[in-house]
């Protein structure tokens, strides 16, 4: 059973327009067919958290505490290896900024956007049982994978109000992932993805829309003995440049962020994951730190 525990949940706690920040090591490493993993997770962000560059709000400073709850079950998809996973995330915290020279203050707490993503392993990932699993993480190969990201506008929106926990619209991440294992001990993760969206029409009584957002990311992964590994992890986004009332914004994004991410797997079916990220370019608002915990259990 100790064999699992390599299976990666993706942890994002969905801000209204963080949905390109995320960073999200092994998320296309594959697991043995029949695996579940629940997690529960709890992030603290702090800095420029939640901001809109298409707000008129400066100065904006934010805390926010957040716990989520995700679910991942693998599966054989045409014979490759495959995954879906549900994740509800739980937000609160404080945002203030200046409007019109003005300093304003909002408490938000409640349900944020949930997130579904479903992958599949196209190349050097075969549905397989734990006996295989366990020859492929002895002798790693290269890994090819597929995955699409949904966010769904189920998070708390009030529509006169300039925060909110939900962004009130439809997003969608279709991306694909390589796994590169240059030594034994050694790998390099790369995703390419874009997210796309829909239209909010309920934007303090007028329509925003956002173009669609270009992210990538890469991951320096060290595995430290089975199960347990650490990596380094930076990604880049750009775009997203909106138009709110038919008037293009100047809020283009050319964003970058690094941190660190490690897992240390205990008694076979659990393991603890600890991560850390701040912004490194912040052209287009989003500057903030964040750390989060996770408890994981896996079972077949």
């Amino acid at each position: 059973m100790a064999a699992i525990l390599a299976v990666s949940v993706c942890i994002l706690i969905a801000h209204p327009c963080a949905v390109a920040q995320e960073l999200t090591p092994r998320a296309y490493w594959p697991a043995p067919e029949g695996t579940n993993a629940a997690v529960l997770a709890y992030e603290y962000s702090t800095g420029d958290v939640a901001t809109d560059p298409s707000l008129p709000v400066t100065g904006m400073e934010s805390s926010i505490h957040a716990v989520q709850f995700a679910y991942l079950r693998t599966f054989s998809l045409f014979g490759r290896t495959a995954n879906v996973q549900f994740s509800l995330p739980f937000a609160r915290g404080t945002t203030e900024g200046f409007v019109g020279g003005d300093l304003r203050s909002r408490e938000i707490s409640g349900l944020a956007d949930v997130q579904i993503r479903s992958a599949v392993n196209l190349l050097g990932a075969p549905t397989m049982d734990v006996a295989g699993f366990q020859a492929l993480r002895a002798k790693p190969r290269t890994v090819l994978g597929a995955s699409l990201l949904v966010q769904l506008p189920t998070g708390g929106y009030e529509p006169d109000k300039l925060i909110n926990l939900g962004a009130n619209r439809w997003a969608v991440k279709p991306a694909l992932g390589v796994i590169w294992p240059f030594r034994p001990t050694w790998m390099l993760e790369f995703e390419l993805g874009a997210w796309f969206f829909t239209d909010n029409d309920e934007f303090l009584g007028v329509t925003r829309e956002q173009d669609p957002i270009l992210s990538s990311q890469f991951h320096l992964v060290k595995l430290l003995r089975p199960g347990f590994w650490a990596s380094l992890d930076v990604n880049y986004y750009h775009g997203g440049r909106s138009t709110v009332a038919q008037v293009l914004k100047a809020d283009l994004q050319r964003n970058s962020r690094f941190g660190g991410t490690l897992l240390f797997p205990f008694k076979r079916q659990h393991a603890i994951r600890g991560s850390y990220s701040t912004g490194m370019v912040t052209e287009s608002g989003n500057d903030y730190e964040k750390f989060t915990l996770s408890y994981q259990y896996v079972w077949r």
